[in-house]
């Protein structure tokens, strides 16, 4: 952890079921450190490691999910020092990004900049109506560091990810939902009861499985072809404890219990 009372810091917290890694620094809008993002890498290993079925991705206060980047802290880096630090940054989201579990950003408040590259490099996004999302970087003299080009142009199209990007469009609920930006969108007040009712879907089905599925949608979109990873996976699944669970619970009609084996 950093220390002093701006530093922030990066919680990860484990149930049996759900892994909640929590961005701490509320008083400067949850904009990340070098250190903070060195901490995100750290908890993102220990949700890797852990027996979690599913990662959420919190802010913690009500300003913002999180603003990105520190400028303070990235204003006078020299480019050999700005290269590490997009570098770094690209390191911890891919390692988000490839995650064996789902993760889920929690879109409570406003994500501009990296926070809303981090909210990318998740799997799912859920917003509230009130919240925000944006790439203002060119309007501070830079651009987008951390994966936010890639990841929002494979959601959007080029056309939408350059309105985002060059004309520096914020994006609101209802625009965000409608782009496919974000999965779900529920009113402030109920956000907590959608996002708990996705999570119990995921936790629902067998862990093996749901991350084949995960692995297999990410290595389509990159243009791996279904009928040999499917064919891969399925083989894979066969083996398992749960399939057999699964086609248990389908012949008796019973809910099957999952041990991820």
């Amino acid at each position: 952890m950093t220390a002093g009372s701006d530093a922030g810091r990066v919680d990860v917290d484990l149930t049996a079921d759900v892994a909640v890694i929590t961005l701490r620094r509320p008083q400067k809008r949850n904009a990340l450190t070098p250190e903070m993002l060195d901490e995100l890498g750290a908890a993102i290993d220990v949700v890797a490691r852990s027996s979690a079925r599913v990662l959420l991705v919190r802010g913690e206060g009500a300003q913002a999910f999180c603003v990105g980047a520190d400028i303070n802290r990235f204003a006078g880096l020299t480019p050999v020092q700005m290269l590490d630090w997009t570098a770094r940054g690209h390191r911890v989201f891919d390692a988000l990004a490839q995650l064996w579990q789902p993760s889920v950003a929690v879109l409570h408040a406003p994500a501009f900049g990296g926070g809303f590259e981090l909210a990318l490099a998740c799997d799912l996004r859920v917003m509230s109506t009130d919240a925000a999302l944006g790439l203002p970087e060119v309007g501070l003299g830079t651009v987008p560091g951390w994966g936010g080009t890639e990841r929002l142009t494979e959601l959007v199209g080029r056309a939408r990810a350059k309105d985002v990007v060059l004309a520096r469009r914020t994006l609101d609920s209802s625009t965000a939902l409608s782009w496919g930006v974000v999965t779900e969108v529920a009113e402030p007040g109920v956000l907590e009861t959608v996002l708990a009712d996705l999570v119990g879907r995921i936790c629902t089905g067998a862990p093996i499985a749901v991350s084949l599925a995960k692995s297999l949608i990410d290595a389509a979109a990159d243009g791996a072809p279904a009928r040999v990873l499917e064919r891969l996976a399925g083989a894979v699944t066969s083996s398992t404890n749960d399939l057999t669970a699964g086609i248990e619970g389908f012949r008796t009609r019973t809910t099957p219990q999952f041990s991820g084996s």
